[in-house]
């Protein structure tokens, strides 16, 4: 087998672990679709104990609101990537070097009443807020640079490489989706409790994994899951049989 023989074989063994995940990742968007469409919406002065689906407005505790790493914008949530632009001879790209996300405890709430959430271990599916870069003559701005320095970032302070740097978040008065787990309010005694909701959390359940916020209408996320599915389970199943008869032809096996 020759450099390119043996190059080629490698990209397709890469081809075929994409094609891979990318088939059992149809079949998590495919549940998360079903999930959606089968539980219906509860106001939150009716929720019921167990997996729920509500929809309302960020109100944030007082004294509890977040800055956001990039912009230091007012928020109860926020997740943000830093990437590195990188060349490796003829090819360049965008790599994560650093990520990661923090919030608080907030309430979500409609027209009967708010609930407390906390949005720690969530799938977070939320709009781009803001985007920065720099490198080429360009700093980062001074939020930016005390952020780094401030979570000891130290292999980000050194040099000018050309980077950008994402946040999202979520602010007061927010309209969100979530999908989670109403269970008892660590933070208020039942017997206390002027109303049930009071006695409430929304949050990861202990028996129940899925956990779903979005800034997102809830027809634009079905139809969001709706091509994820199509594209992880069809297109993963080509792309896996595509590469597994390659692989089995560098082999000499068919």
């Amino acid at each position: 087998m020759s450099g390119d023989d043996l190059k080629l074989f490698l990209y397709t063994i890469i081809g075929f672990i994409i094609g891979l995940v990318l088939f059992f990742k149809g079949f998590k968007w495919m549940k998360q679709k079903q999930m959606i469409e089968n539980i219906p919406t509860s106001k939150i002065r009716s929720l019921a104990m167990g997996l729920v689906e509500i929809k309302g407005k960020v109100i944030s505790q007082a004294g509890k609101v977040l800055k956001s790493p990039f912009s230091q914008s007012d928020c109860v949530y926020y997740k943000y990537t830093i990437e590195e632009y990188r060349r490796s001879g003829k090819h360049s790209r965008w790599v994560t070097i650093d990520k990661g996300e923090k919030g608080d405890y907030f309430y979500l709430k409609d027209d009967t009443g708010s609930v407390l959430v906390y949005p720690i271990g969530a799938e977070v599916n939320i709009s781009l807020d803001n985007e920065f870069g720099s490198g080429f003559g360009r700093a980062p701005n001074s939020a930016i640079t005390s952020f780094i320095n401030e979570n000891k970032l130290l292999r980000l302070s050194f040099g000018n490489p050309q980077r950008r740097y994402k946040e999202y978040f979520i602010a007061p008065n927010d309209e969100l989706y979530i999908l989670g787990t109403a269970d008892d309010n660590p933070f208020v005694d039942e017997a206390t409790a002027k109303m049930g909701v009071e006695d409430v959390m929304i949050k990861k359940g202990n028996n129940e994994s899925f956990f779903y916020i979005s800034d997102k209408p809830e027809n634009k996320l079905l139809s969001s899951l709706r091509w994820k599915t199509f594209g992880g389970l069809f297109g993963g199943l080509i792309l896996l049989l595509v590469c597994l008869f390659f692989i089995f032809a560098f082999l000499r096996l068919v």
